[in-house]
This record gives structure tokens, C-alpha cells and sequence, in this order.
């Protein structure tokens, strides 16, 4: 006789936690077992007895927190199967960032999926998302509204190259997530064929060498030098978002600021944040690949953790499948909760947590002055109402 789901797996306030091999994924608080789906830091903390984890989680759990982060270790095979108390556990490519897994736990013939955060978009520096076939499919919904379809990575890259070749007398200022986003734009940058050094704020350093170490080409990487930013005109300079708003990068030459994010889609956002070249980037699926990934596993009932996670549940419904949110605190979205859990190192600015509703955007387009912004193609979000608050499908 199959097993509820609810026999496998049950919400706590550590997280989601398996009676019956005595773990939870990704918890919230220091717990005796935890499996980890990847290493942001509102998925990845310290301070657990046990962690289970890729080769790569792990490192980079051990990269920011002290390789003491946890009492003990395990690192898990993508694709093999491991007993864990009761229960068959496995971790699948994702497609997050590097070493991100879903998590899969079978038992009394039901499959669970516990996806983490996962994207379907190409991404040269980490292993694409596979499809699990699964019974229950948890999973995030941090982009789950109709109005967020993120446009061609490449060809948002390439409006940054093309605004570098307009303006060789300004540096080029880009704020992007520490962990995956950082380095997955100074990949899109080698593919597309910039071949110049990438200037790095201090705090990208440790994680970008890790990426190196693992294989992935990212190029000649130097840190900036403080003494140095005034000689920079016409190169590219990553940073933590915080940074683009410091003092730290006005000593650049004339900086245009840019911004790698999906929340990039929403121009009222980046407008906030002074944002004069939005790069619409994400490491979250949109609407339409949420949508194909619950349809792709076959999933009956599906669970929706953090983000929009109302309207997909009513999307979950319309086209019969069971569906119910989670209302779980404690997850970011597009790494806002990873610059809050990481402050700053010394000399940087400080992340503003914005966890609120979309804005209307106004109807020009942001860095409107901005020659580039020519090249952007995709129109305003739609199904906003007057509130600035998206209106649920």
C-alpha cells in the first residue's frame, strides 16, 4: 500500500522534515540532520549536527561559513541512490547554481520531489535541470506570476557589450549576487567573446576562484584596487547590488550602473535602485517553466513553497492537479536573503531587504536617456493593477 505524502514528509518550523529518515531539507534552524539542495544562504546555513549535501554544496558551505560549518559531512552522487533510515533519498541537477540538487525521497511507493530553487534556462556554469517523474513535486515560486516571462540571457548580455562599445569612457558597474549570478555573467560574457579582464569587487573573490577550481572558464578576474578604479574607463566591474548604490563605485569613471536580476523585469525596481541598465538575468524559472516542470514530473498534487506561491496553486487547480501552498518563512527571493544573511565585508554598502509586492512600473522605460536602452524589446508587465500589486491569474 502506497504511503500519503504526508507520511513522508511534514512541515515543522526547522522546515520540511521526513519522519522516516529522521532529516529535514534545507531547515531554517540548526537541526541533527539536514540535506541541503544548494549553497545560498537562506537554503544552506550552519550549524547543523549533520549535513548531506553535492561535493559542491559542500565546498561552498565550507567557503563562507569555515570548513567547521557542520559536525560532520556527506557528500552525495548526483543520481545514486542512498538509504537514509526508511527511506530512498537522491539528488538530481537543478540548474540553480553550481552543486544545486533537487531532492528526491521515495517510500511505500510514493516519490516526493523537494526541488529547492531550480531554472530550465541554459546556464554554462552549472549542470541543467532534469526532470524527476514524481507522485508529490514541491516547488519554489519565486517568478510564479504570468506577467515574469524572463527574456534570452545571451541577448541581455550582449546589451551590456554593446553599451561597453558605445561608451569605452565609462565603466560599466554590475551588481549581481555573490553565489551563481556573478559568475554565471562572467560566463555569458567569455561565451559571447569578451576577452578583457573582469574587475571584481572583494566580496565576489573567494567564490569566484571556487568556480575556477571547479573548471568553469571565467577568464582573467582581478580584484579591484581602490587606487585603481579612477583607470577603469570602458571595463566591466561586478559587484554585491548593494555596491552599485555605494559610494564604492561613484570613484569609478562616469559609471553606467547595471543590475543582473529578474526582478530587472520590473522596471519600477530597478528605477528604485538607480538602476541606468537593467539586465533581465535570472537563476529562477519564469511562469511558462513553472508551469512545463509540474506538468514534465506528472505530479498529482504539487506544494508551493516561497515567492507567488497563490497564483500557482490556482494554476495547479485549473488544470487538476491537487495543489496547496506552504507559507514557509525563511527563503529569500533572488538571493535578497542572501545579501541580508551575508552583511557586507569592510568597504561595501549594505542590501536594502525588499521582500514586497511588484510596482507598476512606469510607461517609459528605465535609463530611458541611455542608448542602449533602444535595444530593449520587451514591453511593460501586464495584469499590474493601480495598487502596484500583480493581480493573481
Amino acid at each position: 500500500m502506497a504511503l500519503r505524502s504526508t507520511d513522508i514528509l511534514t512541515q515543522t518550523p526547522q522546515g520540511l522534515y521526513c519522519p522516516l529518515g529522521d532529516f529535514h531539507i534545507d531547515p531554517v534552524r540548526p537541526v541533527k540532520r539536514a540535506l541541503i539542495t544548494h549553497g545560498h544562504s537562506d537554503h544552506a546555513r550552519s550549524g547543523h549536527r549533520s549535513v548531506m549535501a553535492t561535493r559542491e554544496t559542500l565546498r561552498i558551505m565550507g567557503v563562507r561559513y569555515g570548513e567547521d560549518f557542520a559536525g560532520s559531512t556527506q557528500e552525495a552522487t548526483l543520481r545514486e541512490s542512498l538509504q537514509v533510515g526508511d527511506v530512498t533519498v537522491r539528488f538530481t541537477p537543478a540548474g540553480h547554481v553550481l552543486g544545486s540538487a533537487q531532492v528526491s525521497i521515495e517510500a511505500g511507493g510514493t516519490r516526493v520531489v523537494v526541488s529547492g530553487d531550480y531554472k530550465r534556462a541554459e546556464d554554462p556554469t552549472c549542470m541543467p535541470y532534469e526532470v524527476v517523474p514524481c507522485d508529490v513535486f514541491i516547488t519554489e515560486a519565486t517568478f510564479g506570476l504570468p506577467v515574469f516571462r524572463h527574456p534570452d540571457t545571451r541577448g541581455e548580455v550582449r546589451k551590456l557589450l554593446d553599451s561597453v562599445a558605445l561608451f569605452p569612457e565609462r565603466a560599466h558597474i554590475v551588481g549581481a549576487y555573490a553565489l551563481g549570478k556573478a559568475q554565471r555573467v562572467m560566463a555569458l560574457l567569455r561565451e559571447e567573446g569578451y576577452d578583457q579582464p573582469i574587475y571584481l569587487h572583494g566580496a565576489m573573490e573567494r567564490l569566484t576562484e571556487l568556480y575556477k577550481s571547479e573548471g568553469i572558464p571565467l577568464g582573467e578576474t582581478p580584484k579591484v584596487v581602490a587606487s585603481e578604479r579612477g583607470k577603469l574607463a570602458g571595463a566591466i566591474v561586478i559587484c554585491p547590488p548593494s555596491s552599485i548604490q555605494d559610494l564604492w563605485s561613484r570613484r569609478f569613471p562616469d559609471p553606467v550602473t547595471c543590475f543582473a536580476s529578474g526582478w530587472m523585469r520590473v522596471r519600477a525596481r530597478a528605477r528604485q535602485k538607480g538602476v541606468e541598465l537593467p539586465l533581465v538575468i535570472s537563476d529562477h524559472s519564469d511562469w511558462d517553466d513553472l508551469c512545463r516542470t509540474i506538468r514534465e514530473t506528472g505530479a498529482s498534487e504539487v506544494w508551493v513553497t516561497h515567492g507567488q506561491e497563490d497564483a500557482l496553486v490556482h494554476w495547479c487547480t485549473t488544470h487538476g492537479i491537487k495543489a496547496r501552498p506552504l507559507h514557509m518563512l525563511g527563503y529569500g527571493d533572488e538571493g535578497e536573503a542572501e545579501e541580508a544573511a551575508h552583511p557586507p565585508l569592510e568597504g561595501e554598502g549594505r542590501e536594502r531587504s525588499e521582500r514586497g509586492g511588484v510596482e507598476t512600473p512606469p510607461s517609459e522605460s528605465v535609463g530611458a536617456n541611455h542608448p542602449t536602452s533602444a535595444l530593449r524589446a520587451d514591453p511593460p508587465p501586464q495584469g499590474e493593477d493601480e495598487k502596484g500589486e500583480v493581480e493573481t491569474p
